[in-house]
């Protein structure tokens, strides 16, 4: 099946409840050219030194989602042009987002990762360290970035039971964050890949990112 017909047939079976991010991670160029001349522009990707390489050579307005782990060192050189950052997994890390979007004059979208599978391999903040970051008082000076909402990772497992409690889990933290945290402009739960997106959009995600059911293998 083509590109644009993946897409699409994604998108008729989220029906407007999701936003699609797809995962270009390790893909070549070409795929991503094809995605894009079939009017598709959101595009996610994981190691910052790809995400830069890609940016330079493709389209100009390709909204480009930063999904992997970032270090703080890594943050300024995608900075001038990512649309939006899903694993902002500490206070240093969103520090240094907002340092290096001032620099560029801009304010980046981020969302905070939590911790919600039953894996070591995955990151995120627990619980109780979202609720300690969202009450340090030198948040408020944090001008150029805008908390957006949540992401999340599930276990990799075939067990939907433990998915879904993971997710619902992830749904309930965003909840209360909406309730405690009124001020901040959070819209976007990012959960949901594509082995699992259509579970994800059952529990309330508002963002997926799918990969392989889009551009097939990775190279």
């Amino acid at each position: 099946m083509s590109i644009a017909k993946s897409i699409a047939e994604i998108e008729e079976k989220i029906g407007g409840k999701a936003k699609l991010i797809a995962v270009s991670k390790k893909q070549p160029n070409e795929k991503l050219l094809e995605a894009y001349k079939a009017g598709f522009k959101r595009l996610g990707e994981n190691y910052v030194q790809e995400l830069c390489a890609k940016q330079e050579e493709l389209p100009k307005d390709i909204e480009w989602h930063m999904i992997g782990h970032l270090q703080s060192n890594k943050v300024k050189y995608i900075a001038p042009f990512v649309h939006m950052i899903h694993s902002v997994d500490s206070f240093k890390l969103l520090k240094e987002i907002n340092k290096q979007a001032r620099k560029n004059e801009r304010t980046i979208d981020c969302l905070l990762q939590i911790f919600i599978a039953e894996e070591d391999s995955k990151t995120g903040m627990e619980e109780q360290e979202l609720w300690d970051l969202l009450a340090n008082p030198a948040l408020k000076d944090l001008e150029n970035v805008r908390i957006c909402g949540l992401m999340g990772m599930s276990t990799f497992t075939e067990n939907t039971a433990q998915v879904e409690k993971e997710f619902r889990n992830l749904k309930r933290i965003f909840d209360k964050l909406k309730e405690k945290h009124p001020e901040l402009p959070a819209t976007e739960i990012s959960m949901g890949m594509s082995g699992d997106w259509p579970l994800a959009i059952n529990c309330g995600s508002t963002m997926i990112r799918v990969g392989s059911a889009i551009f097939g293998a990775r190279q």
